[in-house]
């Protein structure tokens, strides 16, 4: 393999080209090689915690960072009531559940959380999963079978995608927040059992699911919604019940979705609904069944972090004015942000050499965002992730707004 190596991506490699399954394909080897530095700017090792500036390790030292990597939104992962919550429930449970739930790993602080997140959204009973990705693939894959149909949005995060497939059952698309589109994909599907899937916040894009005028279509079909709100989830809504609060869809939608590993600042995820649906989820979501449940000091601080994210509602009009702010700057400086309108925000790139070359300068300067290739994002818009936070400083914006001026802005751009 000769070619320019940034003229290939992960999707490139899927064939096989030994006989040994177990070994990765020499030309994928080769590529990491070729690339140079560019693998270098992926797991970059943080040696702090994940607060608005950190320390990572980078050209084999510390490194001091602004943070725009984090979905920290609401600095709740190192708040400290959160972190003595934490405290207090690594003494009396220990460390590990030890355990599924079905069997011997659920406690009684599991079960104050489940009662919690369900009155927290107005439903009658929630259920958690240790993994955000395995709580969603468990999810659908637990609801629907062969003879159904699963309709996702085009931008549809991995998990939600990977969740269909398992359960065989037939998977359509259509165009991201496009109701004409959503019309004709439920229109090829008359007569059977159909979910349409669609997320509060879209996690490469930056933009609300189009909930209102999407839930109107898939009515209009007699087909049912499942919306994701993990990045949504505590950030939006007067009440910080996610994007379906802000927009007035709740009552709308059956069941929701949530990760505990955004704005929560833990891990995890949950699913809430009807009393019968979430037992019988309990049953054929294959993540929760056959994994160990959360660990109880993770549990413990979830509480409190819902308990803090409930109640202190200026912790989420500080993320939305540190948002809209880094938003109208970034497009004072002609930066591209697609078609963000929250506190994730593509800096599109568009060039996947380039990509790299500007990742190492930001990082030397002092800025930390994530570099997203394809073919997580389309390739010509090859981008990186910048995650504002309720606890950046204005200066800390600031100083991240004049480092991407240097670099990314048109007058830099065209100087380079």
């Amino acid at each position: 393999m000769d070619e320019d190596p940034f003229k290939l991506s992960l999707s490139n490699f899927l064939a096989k080209e030994t006989q040994d399954p177990l070994q990765a394909p020499p030309t994928f080897s080769k590529w990491v090689r070729d690339s140079g530095r560019a693998s270098e700017l992926y797991e970059p090792q943080m040696l702090s915690t994940a607060d608005a500036r950190t320390t990572i390790e980078y050209d084999g030292k510390p490194q001091s960072v602004i943070n725009l990597c984090s979905y920290n939104y609401l600095g709740l992962a190192n708040h400290p009531d959160v972190v003595a919550a934490a405290h207090d429930g690594l003494r009396e449970y220990g460390v590990g559940a030890c355990g599924a739930p079905m069997l011997s790993g659920m406690t009684d602080l599991h079960r104050e959380l489940e009662r919690a997140v369900a009155e927290f959204l107005g439903r009658e009973d929630a259920m958690l999963f240790n993994s955000g990705f395995g709580g969603a693939l468990g999810t659908i894959s637990g609801l629907l079978r062969k003879s159904d149909v699963a309709i996702l949005d085009n931008r549809s995060h991995l998990s939600l995608r990977d969740g269909a497939i398992l359960s065989r059952c037939r998977t359509e698309k259509f165009e991201h927040n496009d109701p004409a589109s959503l019309d004709v994909a439920l229109s090829r599907h008359q007569g059977r059992r159909r979910l349409v899937i669609l997320e509060g916040i879209y996690s490469m894009d930056g933009d609300f699911g189009n909930l209102k005028e999407l839930m109107d279509i898939a009515q209009s079909h007699g087909a049912s919604v499942f919306v994701d709100e993990a990045h949504s989830m505590l950030a939006c809504g007067e009440n910080g019940r996610g994007a379906a609060e802000k927009f007035g869809v709740e009552d709308r939608i059956p069941l929701i979705y949530g990760t505990f590993s955004k704005a929560f600042g833990a891990l995890g995820g949950f699913v809430a609904g009807s009393r019968e649906t979430i037992q019988y989820l309990r049953f054929y979501a294959h993540p929760y069944v056959y994994s160990c449940a959360l660990p109880p000091v993770v549990v413990a601080a979830i509480l409190k972090a819902l308990e803090i994210g409930r109640r202190q509602t200026e912790l989420r009009k500080q993320l939305w004015e540190n948002a809209e702010y880094f938003h109208s700057q970034l497009r004072s400086l002609e930066i591209d942000t697609g078609s963000s309108t929250t506190y994730i925000m593509p800096i599109v790139i568009g060039d996947r050499g380039r990509l790299y070359q500007v990742g190492h300068e930001l990082r030397r300067r002092g800025l930390w965002v994530a570099p997203v290739d394809y073919p997580a994002v389309p390739l010509n818009r090859v981008c990186f992730r910048a995650c504002v936070t309720a606890k950046h400083t204005r200066a800390d914006l600031d100083e991240a707004l004049n480092i991407l001026a240097d670099t990314l802005a048109p007058a830099a751009l065209k100087s380079a």
